[in-house]
């Protein structure tokens, strides 16, 4: 049986958590926070998600596991067919990662401790978001699903990246970023009435006053040590 290994207020958790759900396979789950030394044995850099194997082999980074997933379970498929399909797909995948939730991830400090966001770390973060709005407009396509006809990786990938996009990059940036790319604001809405997204995010929603217990702490400790400059 495949180990989940993470928490489930990441997104990036959460991400793969809704694959294996999709796939129905069986798994079970590990509470585990970033950089622990428990971590460390199981994933390089100390990052959640990370997976063990049934065979024992550990594997971290979300599109990797994902793949792996794919691959070695190939029943109700998340990529198409077509080489070319599957690489739209997996080019809207990659550029919501580095283009939106990536930038947006630099503000969740600001948004945890209520200060301002530095205007040029603002306008920064608009440029990249800007330049992936650009680049989701030209391969998006909504119908109904955000590669076309069927569901795929990008669907689960583009919602868990947009729980960052909307929770932290519009409200610090007073920006309703997802409007600006026509049609997805009613499929992301879409996305959340299924039964999967709504299991995860009730697990979401249980995990995070722990998760915020240990962010502040994490914080104060940050703040009260000896060789802060």
């Amino acid at each position: 049986m495949i180990t989940l290994h993470g928490f489930a207020a990441s997104n990036y958790y959460n991400l793969v958590k809704h694959v294996l759900l999709h796939k129905e396979l069986p798994f079970q789950e590990n509470l585990i926070y970033g950089g622990s030394d428990e971590l460390l044995v199981i994933s390089p850099v100390g990052k959640v998600p990370a997976i063990t194997t049934a065979q024992g082999l550990n594997i971290s980074e979300s599109s990797v596991i994902c793949d792996f997933i794919e691959e070695t379970y190939p029943a109700m498929p998340l990529y198409p067919e077509n080489a070319g399909e599957r690489a739209v797909v997996r080019q809207i995948m990659k550029i919501s990662e580095l283009y939106f939730e990536l930038p947006s991830r630099r503000l969740i400090t600001y948004a945890f401790t209520g200060t301002a966001v530095p205007e040029l770390v603002a306008t920064e973060v608009r440029q990249v978001l800007s330049r992936g709005i650009i680049a989701l407009n030209h391969l998006t396509k909504f119908s109904p699903w955000i590669a076309g006809e069927q569901f795929t990786m990008a669907d689960i990938y583009v919602y868990y990246v947009n729980t960052v996009v909307k929770s932290i990059a519009s409200s610090q940036l007073n920006w309703e970023i997802l409007a600006d790319i026509p049609g997805m604001k009613e499929w992301d809405v879409a996305m959340g009435k299924s039964d999967i997204a709504q299991s995860v995010e009730a697990d979401r929603k249980e995990n995070m006053p722990e998760f915020m217990q240990k962010v502040t702490l994490q914080m104060k400790a940050s703040n009260e040590s000896p060789n802060k400059s």
